[in-house]
């Protein structure tokens, strides 16, 4: 094969993979929207709901606004989700290879530090969307400050310090996807690694187009999945509070705004005024319910995707 095919064959298969990564972050923040506008609710104790718990405040959502006022922000998440989960699957696919022919094939070290580099850059990349969207999903109605992705963006940018408020809550963000997405990939590839050693009779099907000749079955991929969420988040879901906070602290009209602007002064706040149960891990319980079948949505459409693309996802230990 000359170098030219080399490089087409390449350029091709990242293409395949940032389409991959892509439909499977929007399949996944889609199945949990719902659950993702509560959290945020709930997180920065919007007062209209900080009394309330999970099933209350969906009720409180319908009752009050609409259905469709639970997908509130996910036209926001839909923009940034494609390229976000695009970028770092692809990403880890590059980190993962170059990482492991440094450091040796079997390197823990490796894949974990390949997760948390693809976490990261797709974060950096992507972050002024999520700060959007977290400010379109905290409104209500009668309470709106802004009308759209749009008219957020350009009154945080003229009225809270140009593009640094766009990345307010930053770092933070970076601190807890260094855990977050190096765990949920190095847990996903461990498990995948033990159904396909261990329990293949059980968890994995024939598959030629593989080049271990198994994939994992559906219900397989979801169960791994959903078991890497749940570890990654318990780690990391301390900095993703004091990130919403960060991110809300200088909208209008809201009780956020008493939180300042620097990661460990939130931090701080959050521990001092509500504790460690209710504040630094306040909405835990939703975020489980949302974490898990997000995880296991997002790498399951991923490697489904991968094998329909006759990629090689390579997550695996």
């Amino acid at each position: 094969m000359s170098q030219v095919d080399v490089k087409q064959e390449t350029f091709i298969a990242v293409l395949k993979s940032l389409l991959a990564g892509g439909v499977a972050g929007m399949c996944s923040k889609t199945t949990v929207a719902p659950l993702d506008r509560i959290k945020i609710l709930l997180q920065a104790h919007n007062k209209f709901y900080e009394n309330l718990g999970v099933l209350s405040s969906f009720r409180r959502i319908i009752k009050n606004e609409s259905w469709l006022a639970l997908y509130k922000g996910n036209g926001a998440q839909m923009v940034r989700i494609f390229p976000y989960a695009a970028t770092q699957f692809t990403a880890f696919e590059f980190y993962r290879k170059t990482l492991t022919s440094a450091l040796g094939e079997n390197s823990h070290i490796a894949k974990f530090l390949a997760g948390s580099g693809a976490g990261v850059t797709a974060v950096a990349l992507t972050y002024p969307l999520d700060t959007i969207r977290a400010r379109l999903a905290f409104q209500v109605s009668g309470q709106h400050v802004y009308t759209g992705i749009v008219d957020a963006a350009v009154l945080i940018f003229r009225q809270e310090g140009g593009i640094s408020a766009l990345y307010r809550g930053f770092t933070p963000t970076i601190c807890g996807m260094i855990p977050y997405a190096g765990l949920s990939f190095y847990c996903f590839g461990t498990l995948k690694y033990l159904c396909m050693k261990y329990l293949s009779h059980f968890t994995c099907t024939p598959c030629s187009k593989n080049t271990g000749g198994l994939v994992l079955i559906l219900p397989a991929k979801l169960l791994c999945g959903g078991l890497a969420g749940a570890v990654a988040q318990s780690v990391s879901y301390p900095l993703d509070v004091t990130r919403r906070r960060m991110q809300l602290a200088l909208m209008p009209k809201t009780e956020a705004q008493r939180f300042g602007t620097g990661m460990l002064q939130t931090l701080m706040l959050i521990y001092k005024e509500d504790g460690v149960v209710k504040g630094l891990y306040r909405g835990m319980s939703i975020n489980y319910l949302r974490a898990i079948p997000m995880t296991a949505v997002s790498f399951s459409t991923y490697e489904i995707m991968g094998q329909l693309l006759g990629l090689d996802t390579g997550m695996k230990l």
